[in-house]
């Protein structure tokens, strides 16, 4: 309501008291601090996000609201959405194999996080998996060889996790020796010149929009899923349907970093998948499954080719924007991580 529709409707009407002036005010109050809170949800940073520092202030910026980044090659949000806490991670390092390779193709790292129990393991998930992803890349020159280089990865990221406790993170909101029973789902992409190196652990996604239609390289990993069943039985391990497939009856995931409390049913070995890339490439979508659980692969690829139709050079930051109000609208109940990356060869820019 405009202020001159608030003067007019005070001047023509006489005065208001008792239980409907009280009413007003309150509608009026609502309307003000909804205001307040759409203005403060979406904030635009400058930079990704690049370690671990001031990570308590980060933290609480990041569930008071939520974050997104403009660049011309990606763009990503990351909100609480409507959960109290947050607690995803997302982590962006371009160009972060060239130190340790000088003179080799420019690689560029993307990783969703999304934690649960608490956000210590999805936090250093976000700080070090893309060092560790770097280090184990050194040594594998061929693609054949890149499958084991993140498996390795992935297995120092747990065993690094497992043995902190999360006790010393600044974001660690856990009880007493309750650490273990933290975890976090990762999906990771190496862009390169020629090939997309994808690992996911958890019900994460990576989905690639090629010739305007999705081309998904990675798998959710839920308890009920065939392959996973069987593992998780042959383990020992349960499957107990309560509100949806359950491990034991908790976790509503098959594999995770972290869940120490549930190994070795819950494991940290990623799927692995090599692409090559396209000209009819147009951008990789990485999000968490608060997107997912209530936006499809073919849906979500719409929505990112209509934002680069517009030709803007922050098109990646709209298209995660967008893709992020798609799933408030449509009533995702979690944590909501979209990252955007274009694809596209540099000559378009």
């Amino acid at each position: 309501m405009s202020m001159a529709q608030v003067c007019c409707d005070s001047a023509s009407s006489a005065v208001v008291v008792g239980a409907e002036a009280e009413a007003r005010a309150r509608a009026r109050a609502g309307r003000r601090r909804r205001a307040g809170d759409a203005a403060a949800r979406w904030k635009v940073t400058a930079e990704a996000p690049q370690g671990a520092e001031e990570a308590a202030a980060t933290r609480k910026r990041r569930a008071a609201g939520g974050e997104g980044v403009p660049a011309k090659r990606h763009g990503f949000t990351s909100v609480a959405g409507r959960r109290r806490e947050m607690e995803d991670a997302v982590s962006i390092r371009e160009a972060f194999t060239v130190p340790a390779e000088e003179g080799k193709p420019r690689r560029d790292f993307y990783g969703v996080f999304d934690g649960h129990g608490c956000s210590h393991v999805a936090d250093a998930c976000r700080d070090r998996m893309h060092e560790l992803v770097a280090e184990e890349l050194a040594g594998a020159a061929q693609p054949e060889s890149w499958t084991g280089a993140m498996e390795r990865s992935f297995a120092r990221m747990d065993a690094e996790v497992t043995a902190s406790g999360g006790g010393d993170s600044a974001s660690c909101r856990c009880e007493a020796n309750k650490c273990d029973h933290v975890g976090s789902t990762a999906v990771v992409a190496v862009v390169g010149e020629q090939r997309v190196l994808v690992a996911n652990c958890g019900d994460s996604r990576a989905v690639l929009c090629r010739d305007g239609a999705p081309v998904v390289l990675s798998s959710d990993h839920k308890p009920d899923r065939p392959d996973e069943l069987e593992r998780i039985e042959a383990a020992g391990g349960r499957v107990i349907f309560w509100e949806g497939a359950r491990v034991l009856g908790v976790l509503a995931m098959s594999r995770a970093i972290g869940d120490g409390y549930l190994k070795p049913f819950v494991t940290a070995v990623p799927e692995v998948t090599v692409t090559d890339r396209a000209a009819g490439d147009e951008c990789l979508i990485l999000a968490s499954d608060g997107l997912w659980d209530v936006v499809n692969n073919e849906t979500a690829c719409e929505v990112a080719r209509a934002c680069l139709r517009r030709g803007r050079d922050r098109w990646c930051a709209e298209a995660a924007a967008m893709l992020t109000k798609l799933a408030l609208t449509k009533n995702s109940s979690d944590n909501i991580s979209v990252v955007v990356v274009d694809l596209r060869p540099r000559n378009h820019l």
